[in-house]
């Protein structure tokens, strides 16, 4: 099972990747992300947003199963997955418009690009709420700073496409 969870935990190993692995991690993610909204639009990334929270929620548990509570060993950086799951939500406004619209998600590019620079904005600045959740110090938080910071990012893709299309001048 650790094996496994090593697997889904650094995302096929990409969190061995340095330097910054979580960059690395955000990155991979990206690409994933639009096959799956090609394949089945907004529902399908929902879906698998879902699918790798509980997975990496089981995986980062594995993973620490010996990490003494609020140690930096509580959050190795080789564990990507949280990456993976926030970056997706950043981009959910990405796929929910392109499917809005009728159109290749590709089109979006500028909110591929916004939603990665914002999430990796948040991912280490770790504001307010994100930061919060980090100090958890446990499984539970390593994965909630990252959903927090990519909720952060999709209101900030929301806000931009906004600015960027005139609705909110």
């Amino acid at each position: 099972m650790k094996d496994i969870a090593e697997i889904v935990g650094t995302f096929a190993r990409v969190g061995y990747l340095k330097p910054a692995p979580g960059t690395w991690g955000s990155a991979a993610a990206v690409p994933v992300f639009w096959a799956l909204t090609e394949a089945g639009g907004f529902g399908l990334v929902a879906f698998a947003t879902v699918v790798v929270c509980i997975a990496g929620l089981w995986a980062t548990q594995v993973m620490t199963k010996d990490a003494t509570e609020g140690t930096e060993e509580h959050d190795p950086s080789e564990i990507v997955i949280d990456e993976v799951a926030g970056q997706w939500i950043a981009l959910w406004p990405v796929a929910l418009g392109a499917q809005m619209m009728g159109v290749e998600s590709a089109r979006l590019w500028p909110g591929y690009l916004a939603g990665f620079i914002l999430f990796r904005l948040f991912d280490i600045w770790k504001p307010s709420l994100v930061g919060k959740a980090d100090r958890r110090g446990d499984a539970v938080g390593v994965m909630l700073d990252d959903v927090i910071a990519g909720i952060f990012a999709a209101i900030g893709v929301v806000i931009l496409a906004g600015l960027a299309h005139g609705f909110l001048m």
